[in-house]
């Protein structure tokens, strides 16, 4: 049987009186690719950002494996835990930004290599071999020395995938991860993550790319207004969506 990764159990998100995010609940079991979709403004990212403690939920619960890292307790507040148990949660999960987000005084390899030695006090022979090992799977072996400046985009999203996968995590979380790139250099980058999900990496995509989240996943939720309207196989909610508002969302979507 699989082991659960995230739980995620009736999330809650306000921005003073704006409700984003609205009693959702959603797991994912490990070696799952589940492909987020759903027009602007629909409360995807900001799942994302709860997910991985870049927001602080107002309602609800998160759970890494057997930790529980938030909860609302008795009193209706949400706790999370201390900062050292939180730490260790986070090295469960890494995160590609949709800009990027790279060091830009670090060469490839420090940014790689960064965290894993500093945070996760990991042996630095060790991580720079995975380190450039990554670089290699990615066909970026040649750019190690190299500074994000000197990177096309396309280069600098897979320099940020390989250094997420060198924190060695439980699982990936995408963030629109094709967004700021051309249509030309997208390509580059999917086929990194389809490798990824090949290899049976547990990943959660929020994504715009409607044939590739088809393609490539084993599960498609769609948001709209902070809530799930439709989850399930990639099949079943492309092909033959039960809820109007997906219809709707899909066909004006291959319209564009």
């Amino acid at each position: 049987m699989s082991k659960k990764i995230l739980q995620m159990k009736n999330i809650i998100k306000s921005y003073s009186d704006t409700e984003v995010l609205k009693d959702i609940s959603l797991s994912v079991e490990e070696g799952e690719v589940v492909s987020i979709i759903g027009p602007s403004g629909s409360g995807k990212s900001t799942l994302l950002r709860c997910a991985t403690f870049l927001e602080k939920i107002n309602g609800g619960l998160i759970q890494y494996l057997d930790t529980v890292a938030a909860h609302t307790n008795e009193e209706g507040k949400v706790v999370y835990v201390n900062r050292n148990q939180l730490t260790h949660v986070k090295s469960y999960f890494g995160l590609v930004f949709q800009q990027f987000n790279l060091f830009p005084h670090f060469s490839v390899l420090k940014n790689l290599t960064h965290a894993p030695i500093l945070v996760q006090k990991r042996d630095s022979k060790e991580v720079e071999q995975e380190a450039r090992e990554l670089l290699k799977k990615t066909g970026l072996e040649d750019k190690a020395d190299a500074y994000p400046c000197q990177l096309s985009g396309g280069q600098q999203q897979r320099v940020a995938i390989a250094r997420a996968l060198n924190l060695n995590p439980d699982i990936l979380f995408f963030d629109e991860p094709t967004s700021a790139l051309d249509p030309e250099l997208t390509g580059e980058v999917l086929k990194i993550i389809k490798e990824l999900a090949d290899e049976k990496m547990t990943m959660v995509i929020v994504t715009h790319e409607m044939s590739f989240a088809r393609a490539v996943s084993k599960r498609v939720i769609f948001m709209d207004g902070g809530f799930i309207v439709e989850e399930g196989d990639p099949e079943q909610v492309f092909g033959d969506p039960s809820q109007e508002r997906t219809k709707q969302f899909l066909k004006n979507y291959n319209q564009v």
